[in-house]
């Protein structure tokens, strides 16, 4: 697994094990639950790398995006209520998905898989992603509209859950 990652990839991997992938560097992941995430794939350009474990997904953005996602939450007002959205960025890793084609079978329950796993070279990578620049690439997704779509979702989410909590009158 570490070398498909090394070898094909061309991502560090931090020692040890379980894999665990560097952020910061070629790449940071967003944190959204699953259902806010699935809202928000028709933003992505076809190439960009997903993954889930469980009830979570990880999206895959252009390196710096985890820093700027405080700014952009407070720009877009979002930044007073609490979201369930983290980024992963500059100085910190994340749990490897299962390389493509792995057997289920032998896989541990919970791992993360890949929904929409990155292909070999770096190409993918260009189409993370990202904040706008002036005269930057248009075919890049914007990570403003993504982080608005995310957490417009992730709320939602939050308040069904919380909508559908018993009521309790004493």
């Amino acid at each position: 697994m570490r070398g498909w990652y090394e070898n094909e990839l061309g991502w560090p991997t931090v020692p040890g094990s379980p894999v665990r992938l560097f952020t910061g560097r070629i790449f940071d992941v967003l944190d959204v639950p699953a259902e806010a995430g699935r809202a928000a794939l028709g933003l992505l350009a076809p190439g960009t790398p997903v993954a889930v474990r469980g009830d979570r997904m990880g999206l895959w953005i252009a390196a710096g995006g985890a820093e700027e996602l405080p700014g952009i939450l407070q720009w877009l007002e979002w930044g007073t209520l609490p979201l369930d959205l983290t980024a992963t960025g500059e100085g910190g890793s994340v749990t490897a998905p299962l390389p493509p084609g792995t057997a289920r079978r032998r896989t541990a329950q919970g791992a993360a898989m890949w929904l929409r796993p990155p292909v070999p070279g770096r190409e993918a990578l260009t189409s993370l992603p990202a904040m706008p620049t002036p005269g930057g690439d248009k075919g890049a997704p914007d990570l403003v509209r993504l982080v608005d779509t995310l957490a417009t979702q992730g709320h939602r989410v939050r308040l069904r859950r919380a909508c559908a909590q018993p009521l309790a009158f004493s």
